[in-house]
């Protein structure tokens, strides 16, 4: 019982604190702007080899990643495919519903899950409209179209100009950047796909880096070691991409 002449003032439990998307470009909305936005996005788990869109089927949903990172392949009709761009939480899977168009020009797969990694999706229906409106999610996502686009053509460039160990060294580069930590999972079948070679080719330029103490490998699981090494054996290509999101997207600051 509280003494005579002293005021009690009943106590509760504060609200929750707001909750902040995991993907970057959506925790870049203002606050209010993210909240008006939620009861349109849903929550999925991100698991490995995951595929997000198939070539030539129909767009249904975009991925904001929360975790992990993506790729976008484009394939050949004999099988052959090589990444074009990835994507982590910096953007999104989907961009073409951007430009008004519902078929992708390649797939998009989960390539380096992380433990706990989600996407919020949003229906490309309400995308469409959201873009329509011409609010924040129209401006970040139009400078992300931007700096992807930037991202598709050098790595047009990359594939056709510099070595197979220039290009690995900025895959695993890109994939550091996207990933919270040094460490992830990787088998050297995927590594391939991605880079467009031979896996005996992985296995030696894998070799190569491994001696050169920029990376630990071992069964399916790489370990940056030496960044700032591993940005040495890279090509330019690195160097004008990084440069570029970051000028258009100040998030990434």
């Amino acid at each position: 019982m509280a003494k005579r002449g002293t005021s009690v003032v009943a106590s509760r439990p504060l609200p929750p604190p707001e909750p902040r998307s995991r993907n970057r470009l959506l925790a870049a909305l203002p606050a209010d702007e993210y909240q008006r936005l939620r009861p349109m996005l849903a929550i999925i788990p991100l698991t490995f080899k995951q595929t997000l869109h198939k070539h030539g089927e129909k767009v249904s949903h975009v991925y904001f990643p929360g975790g992990g990172v993506c790729s976008m392949t484009s394939a050949m009709e004999d099988g052959r495919m090589v990444e074009v761009a990835t994507v982590g939480n910096e953007g999104l899977i989907g961009i073409a519903a951007f430009f008004g168009d519902e078929l992708p020009s390649g797939d998009a797969m989960v390539q380096v899950p992380v433990a706990g990694g989600e996407a919020e999706v949003m229906t490309v229906g309400n995308f469409r409209r959201e873009m329509e409106r011409r609010g924040p999610l129209f401006e970040l996502v139009r400078r992300y179209s931007i700096a992807l686009t930037t991202l598709i053509m050098q790595s047009a460039a990359c594939n056709s100009l510099h070595s197979a160990e220039q290009r690995c060294a900025r895959w695993l580069l890109m994939t550091h950047d996207r990933i919270n930590g040094d460490d992830f999972s990787l088998t050297q079948e995927f590594l391939a796909v991605m880079l467009g070679v031979r896996r005996s080719t992985v296995t030696v330029i894998a070799g190569a880096l491994h001696e050169a103490r920029l990376i630990e490998y071992s069964h399916k699981h790489i370990r940056v070691i030496d960044r700032k090494g591993l940005e040495a054996a890279s090509c330019e290509c690195y160097r004008v991409v990084h440069a570029q999101f970051r000028r258009l997207l100040p998030y990434l600051h």
